[in-house]
């Protein structure tokens, strides 16, 4: 008697096959627009920041990287979640996820082709899953690893960015390039399609682990330094000293916090910016559940 096969189908979602993917496949959902129906921009266009039409108290993802500043609009973010972008002819990858309040910035992982990111439509805890267009892997932002296909297990070099506002960033970088419209002069940013969204405490879909600890929406300044994570919550910023010398895993960090531009960031033993995640505090903890939490002393 011919021996029975067993097979079992692959799960397929907007067209990405989830086999043997990292997470839970019932975990990844659908967030509504197919596969690149949010729009990465590929060509982006800069502005000398004298010719910004931006008001200071605009939020911005701000990233000093190779001696070069840019400033790319979270109103610009909300539109296209990612850009494919070069600094001193690196790539880098420029993504936002306005679920989860998330600006994260890595280097474009090395491939034998030139290589660009696209927002799949799919996402895990909340957060969007972006992919590349070599391989079509899927690749969570906030876990920075490849989840499934060839580069699965992959993971991503996070690069030292600031979620703040145009005129913080400005005074930090007074050169600064600005992502201008033109990278995309068919969308209107005119509106943001999340504010609804930010000004609640709701959530649009499901996250595997959440805390009360702090608002769900409450922006913290995450790090992750020789293997311990700890977020610092806005709220508590606001009441500590503007600059304070914390602990991480052993290593001595500087953290900076602006009052003004409502951000914060933080500084190695000399002076360099370490990379970081700016994010709601359920996405921080939904990928970070054992994280510390700084606590203001004077509060």
């Amino acid at each position: 008697m011919a021996a029975l096969v067993s097979t079992v189908a692959a799960e397929i979602k907007n067209g990405f096959d989830l086999t043997s993917s990292l997470v839970p496949e019932e975990e990844i959902f659908r967030g509504g627009p197919p596969r690149d129906g949010i729009p990465a921009i590929d060509k982006p266009v800069f502005m000398p920041a004298t010719q910004s039409a931006l008001t200071d108290e605009e939020r911005v993802m701000g990233v000093y990287f190779k001696g070069i500043a840019k400033a790319y609009p979270i109103r610009m973010l909300n539109r296209h979640e990612i850009v494919n972008d070069t600094f001193a002819q690196t790539g880098v990858v420029v993504s936002y996820c306005p679920l989860c309040g998330s600006g994260v910035v890595f280097l474009m992982p090395q491939s034998k082709q030139v290589n660009t990111f696209g927002v799949s439509g799919l996402l895990y805890n909340s957060d969007v899953l972006l992919y590349d267009r070599e391989s079509e892997s899927l690749w969570s932002q906030l876990m920075l690893k490849a989840i499934s296909g060839q580069r699965r297990g992959e993971a991503l070099t996070l690069l030292a960015a600031t979620h703040t506002s145009w005129g913080e960033w400005q005074k930090r970088y007074p050169s600064t390039l600005l992502l201008s419209g033109a990278s995309a002069s068919s969308v209107s940013y005119n509106n943001n399609p999340y504010a609804d969204y930010e000004n609640s405490e709701q959530l649009w879909f499901p996250v595997g682990q959440e805390s009360s600890a702090f608002r769900a929406k409450e922006r913290v300044l995450g790090l992750s330094i020789n293997g311990v994570d700890k977020a610092y919550p806005y709220s508590e910023l606001a009441s500590s000293s503007a600059d304070f010398e914390d602990v991480i895993g052993a290593q001595t960090v500087r953290i900076i916090w602006s009052e003004a531009g409502q951000s914060a960031y933080a500084l190695d033993s000399e002076g360099r910016q370490l990379p970081s995640v700016s994010a709601y505090w359920f996405a921080w903890f939904g990928f970070h559940p054992q994280t510390q939490i700084y606590r203001a002393i004077n509060k």
